[in-house]
């Protein structure tokens, strides 16, 4: 454009004289390079807005990459530690379950001999009635009954059968917990295994007693189950988180007041998998936050009470490892219940072209 101008002018400098035709060409040719001009800069600004929004589109696309990665690394790690405590758990719950299995075979042996300890004392009462209607063995009669007080033998007959009773309750729980966290704890195969997502539920609220036991009544609605094809140490790490987030809406709405709350846990059968669903009464989820409950290290707790993780990761594992869903319902101050829904069979992996 810039060349066409100078040749007009240089033609215009040297025909000042020239007719007035000459003037209506250069006027022409001066327009048609300004239009020409005109249209080379819409095509410009055309062009550098298609190549702006295009590099918004792949600032955008890197910028979801990078997060997406960023979730999947937080998960992985998360998900390393995890295992290792697990296995660490397990390991401890099989060095438990040895010596609660002798302290249960020593105490039902002591409880044994202590019965044949009384039959034995009974046949000595006996004994001591009869020698106390002879006169010259009163003074044996009396030794006999002074070594029965300082003894206090009816209180001991009394107290030692329940003494044993409340000991092996005792062993019994604490076996059931060992049992629990074995069950729990198990690191997953890399393959998927069947399972019953009710020994599941079981084992998973005797491991979680300790986050409800102090501010929650714990109850169960389970219905008879198909086994579901999953990674069973993934499925009880969900409903603990779940468990746990119902416990601690239920201590902050409730214990204040001094008050117990409830969780409720129930499971259901449906034509291509199972519902799990845990209910409580707790403060429920604000509004405001409910988008933000499944993203990775949100949460509304204190310090040292969360680290945001439980519901990304349960998420992570009903959706993108079991291919489920997950869901909840929320009311202020009135409860909130979780669903998630588990498929009976996984899908058959895509097999690349």
């Amino acid at each position: 454009m810039n060349r066409l101008l100078e040749r007009q002018l240089r033609r215009f400098d040297a025909s000042v004289e020239r007719p007035p035709a000459d003037w209506q060409r250069f006027l022409a040719a001066v327009g048609e390079a300004y239009e020409q001009a005109a249209q080379d800069r819409q095509l410009l600004e055309r062009s550098m807005e298609l190549a702006s929004r295009e590099l918004l589109e792949r600032n955008a696309r890197l910028t979801k990459e990078i997060h997406d990665r960023e979730r999947v690394e937080s998960e992985l790690r998360l998900a390393q530690k995890l295992e290792s405590v697990g296995q660490l758990a397990s390991g401890i719950a099989h060095e438990i379950n040895t010596p609660i299995q002798y302290v249960g075979d020593s105490v039902t042996f002591l409880r044994t001999a202590f019965e044949d300890v009384a039959t034995f004392l009974s046949v000595v009462d006996g004994l001591a009635e009869e020698l106390a209607r002879k006169p010259e063995l009163d003074e044996l009669v009396g030794r006999l009954d002074a070594a029965r007080v300082a003894a206090d033998l009816a209180y001991v007959r009394e107290q030692v059968p329940a003494a044993f009773a409340r000991v092996q309750d005792g062993i019994s729980r604490v076996s059931v917990i060992v049992r629990a966290m074995r069950d729990f704890a198990h690191p997953d195969q890399t393959e998927m295994v069947a399972a019953d997502v009710n020994h599941g539920v079981k084992s998973t609220l005797v491991v979680a007693t300790n986050e409800y036991k102090y501010c929650a009544d714990v109850a169960t609605e389970l219905a008879p189950l198909r086994e579901i094809l999953c990674h069973p140490g993934e499925v009880n790490q969900v409903i603990l988180n779940l468990v746990v987030n119902a416990a601690h809406a239920i201590e902050d709405r409730w214990t204040p007041q001094g008050k117990r709350g409830h969780i409720v846990v129930t499971t259901r059968e449906s034509d291509d998998g199972v519902w799990i669903e845990v209910r409580d009464d707790g403060c429920g989820i604000p509004e405001s936050v409910r988008a933000r409950v499944f993203d990775p290290f949100f949460t509304t707790k204190e310090v040292g009470r969360g680290t945001g993780q439980g519901l990304a990761l349960s998420r992570a594992i009903v959706v993108d490892r079991h291919h489920g869903k997950i869901g909840f319902e929320s009311q202020v101050d009135v409860g909130t219940t979780f669903r998630v829904w588990l498929p009976f069979a996984q899908p058959e992996p895509a097999v690349a072209a």
